[in-house]
């Protein structure tokens, strides 16, 4: 990987763009974080998103989806284990889009004929869309804005070791970043990917919803002055840090995610903003107190772990604050359930 970077890099004048650092390392085939055959998700692998930790996360979405009764269309869906859950509360018709090979090759032997792969985007979508922690690996565009300018920041290399640099910033990216008001010294990022991946599946969707679930913070909070240093931090072994540099093609790199952003992207391709809360709030209101009521208290062995997942899926120091739900979409009644008491949508 470490090779290829520096390939790239010499081919480009000494300088890449981070984002295209961020797509290389995570995505390129054969080497890239995602496109490798290392065990990336759960408590043997580098991180633990909220379906590894049991099937409460999914068994209470279910309950939202039932609701709206559609054909459900799942962006990288990772081992597989939300999906499983899903599928095992309801017969729903559902559909995966996965950019990895390697980890569709995982899905297959985990889900079986369940399931259908579909190798690009459809052209019109009726029905639910579900991406969780899929837009914080989304290649961000890296930026600081400092006395003489907005600077992009990219990659170069210092002697063999990968190091910043930074240019002056133009085009779009320079257009996006002089719409946010910081005091310089200032890093930070900006996800014109992500914007624009909202953009085209709002463009296909025909009737229905987009959930997004992931840590992030709506523009006020994300550009927030005690936020100097941006957001990007990689995942290796359980442990989070923050040098993207430590170790290209072997850990996770992610940005948090700017909310509103994206819920502009969506307004402005002609969807509504359907609801907006925490993690915390959306399960509750889905009842995940009920789903936790069906299980077995008496038995403390099967109750304790099931609580254990209650307790990082609600709590405000684990996933339950930091962790949001957008939902966008185009000709679905309101409410949704999971929006009915604490939507923050005033805050986008």
């Amino acid at each position: 990987m470490l090779r290829r970077l520096k390939e790239e890099i010499a081919a480009n004048q000494g300088w890449i763009a981070f984002r295209r650092y961020m797509e290389l390392a995570l995505y390129e085939p054969g080497l890239g974080y995602y496109a490798g055959g290392a065990q990336k998700f759960g408590r043997d692998g580098d991180f633990v998103t909220a379906p590894e930790l049991g099937s409460l996360f999914g068994r209470t979405l279910a309950r939202q989806l039932e609701e709206l009764a559609y054909p459900v269309l799942e962006f990288g869906a990772g081992s597989g284990a939300l999906t499983e859950t899903l599928l095992s509360q309801h017969a729903f018709d559902y559909r995966i889009i996965e950019i990895s090979p390697e980890l569709q090759a995982r899905q297959q032997a985990r889900l079986g004929a369940r399931v259908q792969w579909l190798a690009r985007l459809p052209e019109r979508i009726r029905g639910v869309v579900i991406a969780n922690e899929v837009v914080d690996a989304m290649p961000v565009h890296a930026l600081a804005w400092r006395e003489n300018g907005i600077m992009e920041r990219g990659v170069g290399l210092s002697g063999e070791q990968l190091v910043w640099k930074e240019r002056a910033a133009s085009g779009e990216l320079r257009e996006e970043a002089s719409k946010i008001q910081v005091g310089a010294p200032y890093e930070s990022e900006i996800g014109l990917v992500a914007q624009a991946w909202m953009r085209e599946l709002a463009a296909r969707l025909e009737e229905g919803a987009i959930f997004i679930f992931d840590y992030g913070f709506p523009r006020r909070e994300y550009y927030h002055p005690q936020r100097s240093t941006g957001t990007l931090m990689c995942h290796y072994r359980q442990r989070a840090h923050a040098d993207v540099f430590a170790h290209p093609g072997d850990e996770d790199i992610t940005a948090h995610v700017d909310f509103t952003a994206l819920a502009n992207a969506a307004v402005d391709a002609g969807l509504e903003v359907l609801g907006y809360a925490t993690q915390a709030q959306f399960l509750v209101n889905c009842g995940i107190t009920d789903v936790l009521g069906e299980a077995n208290t008496e038995n403390a062995l099967h109750y304790a772990p099931i609580a254990s997942e209650a307790q990082k899926l609600l709590s405000p120091a684990e996933m339950g604050e930091l962790f949001k739900v957008l939902a966008v979409g185009r000709g679905v009644k309101r409410p949704l359930r999971g929006f009915v008491s604490g939507d923050r949508s005033h805050t986008l």
